[in-house]
């Protein structure tokens, strides 16, 4: 994977435009609940700014309706607290796309955030027209926005085509060097977990994934379709029984890849008042619901683990924002920061997990990236990231 990074760019007086991903959590005052990707998007910023660059930042923020500003889908707080990250002013711009003043008069060592790009008609459909007033705006358009790589839109693609320069900035250039390390050339064993609600909505990822593993540990209700397929009983647990054919070919074509739980935590209920019983699987009941890993699954889980040379790792095994349901995750992602293999997690209940279990400094690589993470798992071609490519020789 080639492309031009900004650290390679000259910026010294120039106008840079920087892509990122700002679209952060916020209570219903407005104010920013979870600032992780503001945070992470600073380095790239201040970079720019070092070497005598005018910035010029913008982002998406929820999914307003284009052509319509609302106070509820506003960058404000995001410029607020961007302001208190960067130690300096950081104005917020409204009607940005014609360019006018604020531009011309934007100074080298100056930054402005331009306020949320999905506000613009013609952002989420890629239109041309707009991608070419966007490209007049900037010397160097830079994509520090991994979250969003997977969409072609007019901030993430159209104007990489038309910008004088186009580069990488250093957040999605890490991204995706620590993903290349974890899927292009992998210390082996590989083992990739995936887990979820559902099955439809990664079945693609884990077929792809189980061609490239040397082992594929699933769970969540993903697991408990894999029980049904391999003969065991799930209760009243979340699984699709309509994909228990594809769940069990996949069982059969990678053959002894995928460890199926043989206990597990059970409640009548999902909620923190239910009493957990841990059951084998094939004592589970109809009325039970499997809500966690039982030790004896989990302990299998950690020898996978312990013995990878490489952990890709994408939903957590249980209902694990229940303090009595989390041990099969928590002993999961301790088993993951104690190995010595390189990790890279993905996934907002993933980086949650983590965050809950106080293993973020030893793992590898947190990604910020959700939709992003699991097309480049399944080995979908990311067009932000394409265009780059393409433009990485001018």
């Amino acid at each position: 994977m080639s492309f031009k990074r900004l650290s390679e760019v000259d910026v010294r007086g120039k106008r840079v435009f920087i892509r990122a991903d700002l679209n952060v959590p916020q209570d219903d005052a407005g104010r920013v609940t979870d600032d992780m990707r503001i945070r992470a998007s600073v380095p790239g910023i201040r970079d720019a700014l070092s070497r005598g660059a005018a910035v010029m930042v913008t982002s998406h923020l929820g999914r307003p309706t284009e052509g319509e500003w609302t106070a509820q889908a506003s960058l404000a707080p995001v410029g607020a607290r961007l302001s208190e990250l960067l130690g300096v002013p950081v104005p917020l711009v409204r009607d940005w796309v014609e360019g006018g003043a604020w531009n011309t008069s934007l100074e080298p060592g100056q930054v402005v955030l331009l306020e949320n790009c999905r506000f613009n008609k013609g952002e989420k459909k890629n239109v041309d027209e707009l991608a070419r007033k966007l490209a007049k705006l900037c010397d160097v358009y830079v994509n520090d926005a991994f979250g969003t790589s997977h969409r072609a839109e007019a901030t993430t693609h159209g104007i990489a085509k038309y910008a004088p320069v186009a580069c990488a900035g250093p957040l999605l250039a890490a991204e995706l060097d620590a993903l290349g390390r974890a899927l292009a050339d992998p210390q082996r064993p590989l083992v990739a977990i995936v887990a979820g609600s559902k099955v439809s909505t990664k079945l693609t990822i884990l077929r792809a994934l189980a061609a490239k593993v040397d082992a594929l540990i699933v769970g969540g209700g993903i697991a408990n379709t894999f029980i049904l397929a391999a003969g065991g009983n799930i209760g009243k647990s979340l699984a699709e029984p309509d994909l228990v054919g594809e769940a069990k070919a996949i069982l059969d074509e990678f053959s002894g890849k995928v460890p199926i739980p043989v206990d597990a935590v059970v409640a009548k209920e999902i909620s923190p008042t239910a009493i957990a019983e841990l059951k084998a699987i094939e004592n589970v009941q109809p009325d039970d619901r499997i809500v966690d890993l039982g030790p004896t699954s989990v302990a299998a889980l950690k020898m996978i683990v312990g013995t990878a040379g490489t952990i890709v790792w994408n939903g957590p095994i249980g209902v694990f924002e229940i303090d009595a349901f989390a041990g099969g995750t928590r002993a999961l992602a301790e088993a993951i920061a104690a190995s010595h293999a390189f990790s890279i997690a993905g996934g907002g209940d993933t980086v949650a997990a983590i965050a809950k279990f106080g293993v973020a400094d030893r793992i590898g690589y947190i990604s910020t990236g959700g939709g992003a993470f699991l097309e480049f798992l399944e080995g979908k071609e990311l067009p932000a990231v394409a265009i780059l490519e393409t433009r990485a020789d001018g």
